[in-house]
């Protein structure tokens, strides 16, 4: 009998629960009790989902991150977060955050990073060559006590440990790879843990295997499970988001009891590893697809597995590709999206749904759930015919597409001395990303008038007024280049794809981002193009406001791809055009309303990257080119800006500087800028925004500590190309903490005018919570 199972189940709640307890708790509203409750109510919801499994996951339930909890399982905290007056939970909350809701103190919070693709942040784990591990197994075993008090086979779900160091970041230059043998044995006690209640099979995810590992990584990955097969549970490694192409060999050769792949992405490879894998080995097969959300072609998958299944029988696992972590959580509350679009989607329970239907027609034959197949190739039928879909005006446009679409009309010295002459700004001149503050009042307003209770005057006037205290704000700060502030708009994504055709939207299917940070994507299911303007009243009404410049705000297309759930009928690259072709038409009717400063953020821009650096070329030349097509049509006196945020950017500078964009500012306060140490060998041509206000952290920065963060960007890029500004935008914060980080930092940027100090300051100096 093949089994089904599953990686991981998302955590937020369906109602984004955990998400609501938890800012709850950090603003002294609740004690962290409360959350436990909330917590422990979402993974019995979350198991009773799933009880139709042969394995269900644990562990995979998280407070803030994943990747967060496995360091605290291991005993790896740094030494700043470790004081005596601090509770395990507040020094949790310090790692995530830099502070928790019950300490007065502040530090800086971990590095935080994406997720391999995906656009998940995990913290990113601290070593050094003292570095030692000393398991605190308390909430894996609650988790798996709890789940097994519900009468479930439970599958703990753990990083592996080449993972885990391979994720990490040495502070001190030494090799995390030497930590192996001190991480081993914390590995072995865990397992040793896990075993004693009982548990027969443990997941640990090692996704590092999709990716270019040089010799000591396979070496050390052949030595790790070597020590780790004396354990008494057995080891199902579990790799996704790829195909192992050349890691196939050295995980064949694993002592591992069973091996999960990626079989969407890695499709080609599920026969040889079904003809290599040893003959009391399990393999588990990702069939459903964990990213995405349309329904899968069962009866398709089936012609697939069932070859296998009559070779493996029991040994034959059937899963998704990767933790459903990056899918929403239901479609039941979904009552007003589109009924024919609905039809074709599947989030996390309906996924687990189609593998119950998978496990129950290999078992015993499609017979037995014909009614079931019949509805999911009627759906899948009416989605690859609908005329909604394929729209031939928007393919001719893109196949009509030349470079001369993604050149500016001249180089970027030239077009610097124009705009210089131009804007007249001071040196170290001061700017936002975009956004402030989403108060109650604007988020009250937005839904009255999506609701059908505020009509378009008053909805209208009510965005006036908040842009006009955005506007207000930032003369008295006395900031250089201005932004309307983003009243109006719900999400940098989701307020674009509501207006393009080709794009629908969900109402509940949330899907976490970071922490208490949940995101709402859009639905690419057509052809993508734009049938009116989207931004230029709103803007064009902040610059009447102003002497000063004003920055236009737009998403790039290569984000709005890489954070929407996109169709998987024709190449993405084919997709990014056409939403690169729609900004390009906003972009020109932003410059010929007067707006002489664009911004295209591209925050997604290195998340897309291919995970084998051999496959980059053919992804960066569409994705850079699509950003050239939507910001290159502008006159030379336009100024463009792009932003990236939370990207490990270093290594694809050249393709950064290849988009052309006059300004490009990012996120370098978390790493205390060594994201710019590739400057030092770089020279990169235009100017750059180091971030120097990180906005993920209730800290208020200091003058001083501002001051010290840009006197280090001066050690690699010249002064007069730096601007200064915050990392990213600023509406998860309050106006209170805003004002004065905001005041710092235009005083830093006044002092830098002056003199370059060389001080080190203290992080913060609020106590915000």
């Amino acid at each position: 009998m093949a089994k089904i199972h599953n990686l991981g189940f998302p955590r937020i709640g369906a109602d984004r629960e955990l998400k609501k307890a938890l800012e709850k708790f950090w603003k002294g509203d609740a004690e962290f009790s409360f959350c436990e409750q909330v917590g422990k109510t979402i993974r019995t919801q979350t198991i009773q989902q799933q009880s139709g499994l042969d394995f269900v996951p644990v562990n995979d339930f998280s407070n803030y991150d994943h990747v967060l909890d496995m360091s605290v399982l291991l005993g790896n905290i740094p030494s700043r977060y470790q004081q005596d007056t601090d509770s395990a939970i507040d020094t949790y909350f310090k790692m995530a955050r830099g502070r928790s809701a019950n300490t007065t103190s502040c530090t800086h919070a971990q590095e935080m990073t994406k997720w391999f693709d995906t656009n998940y942040h995990y913290l990113v784990p601290e070593f050094t060559a003292d570095t030692t591990f000393t398991p605190n197994t308390d909430k894996l075993v609650n988790d798996i006590k709890e789940a097994q008090a519900l009468g479930v086979t439970v599958k703990p779900v753990l990083i592996g440990p080449l993972t885990y160091l391979f994720i990490g970041k040495a502070k001190d230059n030494s090799n995390p790879l030497d930590l192996l043998t001190k991480l081993l044995p914390a590995y072995s006690t865990i397992l040793d843990t896990i075993a004693s209640l009982g548990v027969t099979w443990v997941q640990l995810d090692e996704p590092i295997l999709v990716t270019e590992l040089d010799a000591q990584w396979t070496t050390a990955l052949t030595t790790a499970y070597t020590q780790l097969s004396n354990a008494t549970v057995n080891c199902l490694l579990a790799t996704y988001f790829g195909s192992l192409q050349s890691n196939i060999d050295a995980v064949c050769a694993l002592p591992v009891d069973g091996i999960h792949v990626d079989g969407v992405r890695g499709n080609a490879e599920i026969t040889t590893l079904a003809q290599r894998i040893h003959p009391d080995q399990v393999l588990s097969v990702g069939i459903i697809d964990g990213r995405n959300i349309w329904k899968s072609n069962l009866n398709q998958l089936l012609d697939q597995l069932e070859p296998i299944h009559q070779v493996l029988s029991d040994r034959l696992w059937v899963a998704p590709s990767c933790s459903l972590l990056h899918v929403p959580v239901s479609l039941k509350r979904e009552t007003k999206l589109d009924a024919d679009i609905k039809n074709w989607l599947a989030f996390a329970e309906e996924k687990i749904d189609e593998l119950t239907i998978l496990g129950q027609a290999l078992n015993h034959g499609r017979a037995s759930v014909q009614d079931a197949l019949a509805a999911n190739q009627a759906a899948i039928d009416a989605r690859s015919t609908s005329n909604r879909v394929h729209k031939p005006a928007v393919k001719t446009a893109v196949e009509q597409l030349t470079t001369a679409h993604e050149n500016r009309q001249s180089p970027y010295a030239r077009r610097a001395q124009i705009q210089k002459e131009h804007f007249q700004l001071p040196a170290y001149p001061t700017t936002t990303i975009g956004s402030f503050p989403q108060t109650t009042a604007i988020r009250q307003a937005r839904a009255n008038f999506k609701r059908g209770t505020l009509n378009t005057q008053d909805y209208t006037e009510a965005m006036h007024q908040e842009i006009t205290r955005a506007v207000r704000a930032q003369e008295e700060l006395g900031l250089d280049v201005l932004v309307h502030g983003e009243a109006e708009r719900n999400d940098m994504v989701e307020y674009f794809g509501e207006q393009l055709d080709g794009f629908v939207f969900t109402e509940f299917a949330w899907v976490q981002s970071y922490g208490s940070r949940c995101v709402k994507p859009p639905i690419i299911f057509g052809d993508v193009s734009r049938p009116n303007t989207m931004t230029v009243d709103w803007i064009r009404y902040a610059q009447s406001l102003t002497e000063k410049p004003m920055k236009g705000m737009l998403t790039g297309p290569v984000t709005i791809l890489n954070w929407s759930f996109v169709r998987d009928d024709q190449p993405r690259a084919t997709t990014c055009k056409q939403i690169a072709l729609a900004i390009r038409d906003e972009v020109l009717d932003l410059e010929a309303a007067g707006i002489a400063i664009i911004q295209v953020d591209e925050a997604a821009l290195r998340e897309g990257l291919p995970l084998r650096k051999s496959e980059w070329n053919a992804y960066l030349d569409w994705a850079v080119g699509s950003f050239k097509i939507t910001a290159n049509g502008v006159q030379d006196q336009t100024q463009i800006h792009t932003h990236m945020c939370y990207s490990e950017f270093n290594d694809i500078i050249e393709s950064i500087a290849a988009m052309d964009a006059d300004v490009v500012t990012i996120e370098t306060s978390r790493s205390q800028m060594e994201l710019l140490d590739v400057f030092d060998d770089y020279k990169y041509p235009n100017e750059i925004g180091p971030g120097v206000y990180d906005i993920h952290s209730p800290n208020i920065p200091s003058t001083a500590a501002i001051v010290n963060l840009m006197t280090l960007a001066t050690q690699r890029i010249p002064a007069e190309r730096l601007w200064v500004n915050p990392d990213c935008g600023l509406k998860t914060r309050q106006w209170d903490e805003v004002m004065p980080a905001l005041k710092n930092m235009v005083d830093a940027a006044q002092t830098l005018r002056q003199l370059n100090p060389t001080s080190v300051a203290e992080p913060c100096t609020s106590e915000k919570s």
